[in-house]
């Protein structure tokens, strides 16, 4: 026994050292170990990717392609061009070919990796765009259509709730025209689209939504921790909430709901997501595959109503493009707040972030939010802590008795478990009663781990004196030594020694140097955490470490070295 325990405490020493060298690879510009750098995408082409092969290729368009229409002389080229337009929270750039948003900046969320300075969702460096376009009509308006901007401001104005972009274009018989409507303060951008029938024949056309990025995958946080979702996903009534990742795409293993009356698609990665919404039911069919080597799409075809000739049909709906804030996200479109990645700990995640908003409504800063919530959960759990620590103590207290036993029967182990057994059995010590009420509560505080990975209210949220972002390390002391250390996890490496303190010795000697070397090791991994992390578990450590005191010191069991 002693064998292997010693083998497992060897097997996780050498893994946290495996993983320390990692997060410094990372911290200074090097591929991960377990999240190794993407290959180089081959350079994007201008303007948007393959649209035109990505209409032709939507369902519905067979049709148009096999309409025997004789094709049309060849239109003179006429040149696109990319207008910027700023309201207070978002920098959104539109191309006039396909009146495309491909470039969307959040200038509430800065990002020091950008040279914008703040972060961008949509980006033509990642060819991530929101397109949309027309099918089932010979030759009209796609998203490679340029189309001609009607004039008007470019700027959302003081006194003004929203600013409104119209764009129009004719091709095929029909005239397309898009307009989009940025409200003051939100990222839900209203979208448009009216056809105006200009033959001689009703006409059925089909509007088709899209989303199309790269493959590239950020891996944020620490290295070592588990990554949040990022790629396509959908959501309908009936199949609930899909996500699709690139590999599953790639190989064509990808499965999900192909058509449906209700439902939405995205892109998700960590914090933000973009969104084509439509509340109303209806018909629509959902296409989601890849483009290419590294190019991906993922969209909805929804049907016009017939116009007859001179007539005009109109179809609405919302294009999200922003942070993952749960509450604004669950008030735009039903399941649309499970874009944000709980993980498997979604049934805790979800009320412990409800609970976490709560106390930041009334406290004002996240960071006491954290500190608050997780007293609040030591407070609930205090019973089952009582019972673990009791237990330690018991062990403390008898482990001098039981190095006697193992140098009395060091020859003859049957014997010195049974003296083993019966002292605790006198002792009424349940060997396995500190690790059971620990156990019961590790999920509860990983889903408050995941709460605090994953929520975007932590970026840029200050606490306090230096530390001015939870979601980034506490590197106060960086600059001197190159690395990002600060007194959060250093803190944290003292409150994991004195726990090891407080806790019963191995009576192995090699155990024993173990359990005070792998503090130290886990500890040093801190370092690399987003100090709202570490803020949760240095206060847990806190906590637990006056329990366990008051409880050793009521046993009398302060003394690390007990005599017989």
């Amino acid at each position: 026994m002693t064998d292997i325990r010693r083998t497992i405490l060897w097997v996780v020493f050498t893994m946290s050292l495996v993983l320390l060298w990692d997060g410094w690879q990372r911290h200074n510009g090097q591929p991960s170990l377990f999240h190794p750098a993407p290959a180089k995408t081959v350079s994007a082409p201008t303007g948007p990717a393959s649209g035109a092969a990505l209409a032709a290729a939507q369902p519905g368009a067979a049709a148009t392609a096999a309409s025997g229409v004789p094709a049309t002389p060849a239109a003179p080229v006429i040149q696109n061009k990319l207008v910027t337009f700023t309201t207070d929270v978002v920098k959104a750039t539109i191309d006039t070919r396909g009146g495309s948003l491909v470039r969307v900046e959040l200038l509430k969320h800065a990002d020091d990796t950008n040279p914008s300075g703040h972060v961008v969702v949509l980006d033509p460096l990642r060819q991530y765009s929101a397109r949309s376009g027309l099918l089932n009509v010979p030759n009209a308006p796609s998203d490679q259509t340029v189309l001609t901007l009607v004039d008007g401001p470019t700027a959302l104005q003081d006194g003004q709730d929203a600013l409104t972009v119209r764009l129009e274009g004719e091709q095929g018989g029909v005239k397309l025209a898009k307009t989009y409507t940025f409200k003051r303060g939100d990222y839900a951008i209203g979208v448009r689209h009216e056809v105006t029938n200009q033959g001689a024949a009703a006409v059925t056309p089909q509007l088709y939504l899209q989303l199309v990025r790269d493959g590239h995958v950020d891996h944020t946080g620490p290295s070592f921790a588990p990554s949040s979702f990022a790629g396509p996903a959908l959501y309908t009534d009936k199949a609930k909430y899909h996500k699709l990742s690139f590999d599953d795409l790639k190989k064509g293993k990808a499965e999900y709901e192909k058509n449906a009356d209700d439902g939405w698609v995205a892109m998700v990665q960590h914090y933000f997501v973009s969104a084509w919404l439509r509340n109303e039911a209806g018909p629509r069919e959902f296409n989601v595959r890849p483009l290419n080597e590294n190019l991906y799409t993922a969209g909805m075809v929804m049907n016009f109503a017939s116009i007859a000739p001179g007539a005009t049909g109109k179809l609405d709906d919302v294009l999200y493009v922003g942070p993952q804030e749960e509450k604004k996200l669950e008030d735009l479109a039903p399941g649309l707040e499970l874009v944000k990645d709980y993980g498997i700990f979604k049934i805790l995640s979800k009320p412990l972030f409800w609970l976490l908003d709560l106390l930041h409504q009334l406290l004002g800063n996240w960071g006491w939010a954290i500190i608050v919530l997780v007293v609040l959960l030591k407070a609930a759990f205090y019973g089952l802590n009582a019972s673990a620590y009791r237990s330690m103590a018991k062990m403390k207290a008898v482990n001098p008795r039981i190095q006697e036993l193992r140098e009395r029967y060091k020859d003859k182990p049957q014997q010195m478990q049974q003296e083993m057994m019966r002292i605790y059995k006198e002792e009424k010590i349940n060997p396995l009663g500190s690790c059971l009420p620990i156990f019961l509560q590790m999920p509860f505080f990983m889903g408050l781990y995941w709460v605090l990975l994953s929520s975007v209210e932590m970026r840029g949220a200050p606490w306090v004196l230096w530390i001015h972002d939870l979601s980034k390390p506490d590197s106060l002391f960086g600059h001197l030594l190159g690395a990002p250390i600060g007194p959060l996890p250093l803190l944290m490496t003292l409150s994991s020694l004195l726990q090891v303190w407080l806790n019963p010795q191995p009576a192995d000697p090699v155990q024993a140097k173990m359990m005070w070397i792998m503090p130290l090791a886990f500890s040093v991994m801190f370092f690399f955490f987003p100090s709202g992390l570490v803020l949760y578990w240095l206060v847990n450590n806190i906590l637990s470490i006056a329990q366990q005191w008051m409880i050793n010191k009521r046993l009398g069991v302060m003394d690390p070295v007990m005599k017989k």
